[in-house]
């Protein structure tokens, strides 16, 4: 049993996966052809909506929402987008089709050209879509959208070089939101800032997802920043999602060892209330040596010999809240609640 989805999902994937093969076309295993990057991903998001995904760097998140925008071109499986399996599209027709779906990189100081002004980032999607007609309606709108992200309309003519990361992460999220989009990517937005500056982006990405009511796949790895923003948590490891769920329910009552181990080493600002620290034995196997039956049995303090050879399926062990786990009980209090 998968996750369920409905009619009215903005965004339905169904067992998505992707794998990659060396620059030589050689296989890294005789076994899967190459490292399976993204494994049988199936999920939906709903409009207005805030799904998180969450995991250990080099889990595939980034992969996996590059391939939701067709960035990168899916091995198999299906992204169904407004009812659309945009995988099944020409070059032309998923053209057009990025005006409804955005991306927000991770980087502020990579993802935006150095060479160009603000106003030619902002507005080059305004362009591409023929969104405006003339060169004032062009900096019209591009005076708008910098004023909408809290930036002064007199930067427009500044260059990247001149601002802060926190201030070009800014522009990213304008060009982003230029289109009127109602789907973004963000890719770990605030893990390349300061401290300081986290919470302010955060603040304006839910302020302007408020006001415009786009959804959300927001990829992090910060426990704190993702209790904060996110309606539902998927939880990544080594290419699978082997937890999903509402918010409340996955912070307070996590199904899957692997979900469990996160929480327990997130920073706790109420020491009555931390729990005894989960600490995983061994490393994370390489993409290319996933272990066979459960991916995370190799380091799972509750594995059993089922799990190494049986891979579990995401299953709901209360409403709404799925785990990939051959242990996980259902979660009373959820029940009840």
């Amino acid at each position: 049993m998968t996750e369920m989805s409905s009619v009215d999902d903005l965004l339905t994937v169904r067992n998505l996966g992707k794998t990659f093969s060396d620059a030589g076309g050689l296989s890294f295993t005789s076994s899967s052809g190459g490292v399976r990057a993204v494994d049988g991903a199936s999920f939906s998001v709903k409009p207005g909506e805030t799904l998180a995904l969450v995991g250990e760097s080099g889990c595939g998140k980034s992969t996996l929402g590059r391939l939701l925008l067709r960035l990168i071109q899916p091995t198999d499986g299906e992204v169904l987008f407004g009812g659309r399996d945009i995988t099944a599209l020409s070059a032309a027709e998923m053209r057009m089709m990025r005006a409804k779906m955005q991306m927000v990189f991770q980087d502020p100081y990579g993802s935006l050209s150095p060479r160009r002004s603000i106003a030619q980032i902002i507005s080059e999607p305004l362009e591409v879509f023929g969104l405006v007609k003339s060169s004032r309606e062009r900096r019209d709108r591009v005076a708008e959208l910098l004023t909408q992200v809290g930036l002064s309309p007199s930067f427009m003519d500044r260059y990247p070089r001149q601002f802060s990361g926190g201030q070009r992460q800014r522009i990213g999220i304008a060009r982003a939101i230029s289109v009127n989009p109602q789907f973004i990517v963000a890719d770990e937005p605030v893990s390349a800032l300061d401290v300081s500056v986290q919470a302010q982006i955060v603040n304006l990405l839910q302020d302007l997802q408020a006001e415009r009511k786009f959804s959300y796949l927001f990829i992090a790895h910060d426990l704190a920043v993702v209790r904060h923003i996110a309606d539902r948590v998927a939880v990544m490891y080594l290419g699978r999602i082997v937890e999903i769920g509402p918010k409340k329910s996955v912070y307070s009552m996590p199904q899957h060892p692997y979900t469990q181990a996160l929480l327990s080493a997130a920073p706790e600002p109420d020491p009555d209330r931390k729990a005894n620290r989960i600490v995983l034995q061994g490393d994370v196997p390489s993409p290319s040596r996933v272990p066979p039956g459960c991916s995370f049995h190799t380091r799972c303090p509750i594995a059993k010999d089922i799990c190494k050879v049986d891979r579990p399926v995401l299953r709901e062990v209360s409403p709404n809240q799925f785990s990939a786990c051959h242990f996980a009980a259902p979660n009373p209090l959820s029940q009840a609640g």
